[in-house]
């Protein structure tokens, strides 16, 4: 454990020193105060005090900055073939894939402790469902987690950033809307099969305030789904 957590705060010290959380956390917390605050959600203008503009946003936009996460964590290190003293050194792929997996984390995590002004002065303005807002942001960390593991499986495949990052959107598409649209468009058992596949479908029912132990199920299971492929990953390219 206490491999994972080095490798994390190497990882995570890296976001700052290359600026790459800067910039984007200055892109996540630009869109998604403009959409909360300004357009077409103007809470002084609506009279409503909700963060559902604000999850609607941020569930997109992560959508997109979570791949731009991964896409250097085992691409960059295969390419400057560092990923290989990495290895050297005594940890296992496992906890190599837990630590940059859990900096990604971490980083969003931080990105979103930014937006917790948006709870307060919400709250200020009137009467703020608190366990809308929790599940709200329980969700979000989740569905970024789901896509954090699947950018760092397309990370662990090759070693092109560029090829990593629409790896990861092209597979999250598929969770992110097209399973969502053929749930709704086909009927009978196999219609069932894709709306549980859907992201949008447990996203929603968490940020709605409900935690359903089938929604923690899945999101879990994408989690290790992706955490598993990209240790195989290097176990392979290590045996090779």
């Amino acid at each position: 454990m206490y491999a994972v957590l080095i490798i994390a705060r190497r990882e995570l010290q890296s976001f700052f020193d290359s600026l790459i959380a800067y910039i984007l956390l200055t892109l996540f917390l630009g869109f998604s105060g403009f959409f909360t605050w300004m357009y077409g959600n103007d809470v002084f203008l609506t009279g409503q005090t909700s963060l559902r503009g604000f999850f609607g946003i941020a569930y997109w936009t992560l959508f997109f900055f979570a791949p731009a996460l991964t896409m250097r964590l085992l691409a960059e290190e295969r390419k400057t073939g560092t990923i290989e003293w990495l290895l050297t050194k005594p940890v296992t792929d496992r906890q190599v894939v837990i630590g940059k997996f859990l900096s990604a984390v971490g980083l969003v995590a931080i990105a979103l402790l930014f937006t917790l002004p948006y709870v307060l002065t919400l709250s200020r303005i009137g009467n703020l469902d608190g366990g809308e807002v929790i599940c709200g942001y329980l969700g979000l960390l989740l569905v970024s987690a789901s896509y954090i593991s699947i950018g760092l499986y397309a990370s662990s495949i090759t070693n092109n950033q560029i090829v990593a990052f629409l790896s990861a959107l092209f597979i999250g598409l598929f969770f992110h809307i097209i399973f969502g649209v053929l749930g709704s468009n086909i009927g009978g058992w196999m219609g069932q099969v894709f709306s549980l596949l859907s992201m949008s479908d447990h996203y929603e029912s968490i940020s709605r305030g409900v935690v359903d132990s089938r929604d923690i199920i899945y999101f879990f299971s994408i989690i290790a789904i992706g955490l598993i492929l990209s240790e195989l990953s290097l176990t392979k390219r290590n045996l090779n």
